[in-house]
């Protein structure tokens, strides 16, 4: 887990961190780049799923969906998007009675979904340029 947070801080050789840990999700796809391709192009897909079901959930729903968006962007190295998501599952899955007391902004909610969809916007440029990239690369190959 210390390369990982590592890589959130910056990639080596890099003065800000990158949407994507390319290193880690190198490893992940076991440097294939046609898999690098199709799981990005999931991530894509299911990031634009799970936050249409965000949108005006109950939180118990917002902290399901946040939960399973969260595994699926460390798998993929997407670092601020996981910490997003997983804020939003803690602020969607605080009980009611405890939201605004001890003080927790009432706003938490809302805030976590602003975050999360600025991350995987990020995310989504990022992810789209490489794509491009690995798009090029795979037809200059056949």
């Amino acid at each position: 887990m210390t390369t990982s947070r590592a890589a959130m801080a910056a990639a080596p050789g890099e003065l800000r961190p990158t949407a994507i840990d390319e290193n880690h999700l190198g490893r992940m796809t076991l440097g294939d780049r046609g898999l690098e391709r199709e799981v990005l192009q999931l991530f894509l897909r299911q990031t634009a799923i799970i936050l249409d079901r965000i949108m005006g959930a109950e939180p118990p729903m917002a902290a399901a969906a946040a939960h399973t968006l969260k595994g699926s962007a460390r798998g993929i190295g997407a670092w601020r998007v996981a910490r997003a998501a997983e804020s939003l599952e803690r602020a969607a899955g605080r009980p009611a009675r405890e939201a605004g007391s001890g003080g927790d902004d009432p706003g938490d909610l809302e805030s976590a979904i602003a975050e999360l969809k600025s991350a995987s916007l990020e995310a989504g440029a990022a992810i789209a340029a490489r794509l491009a990239v690995l798009l090029a690369e795979l037809g200059a190959g056949r």
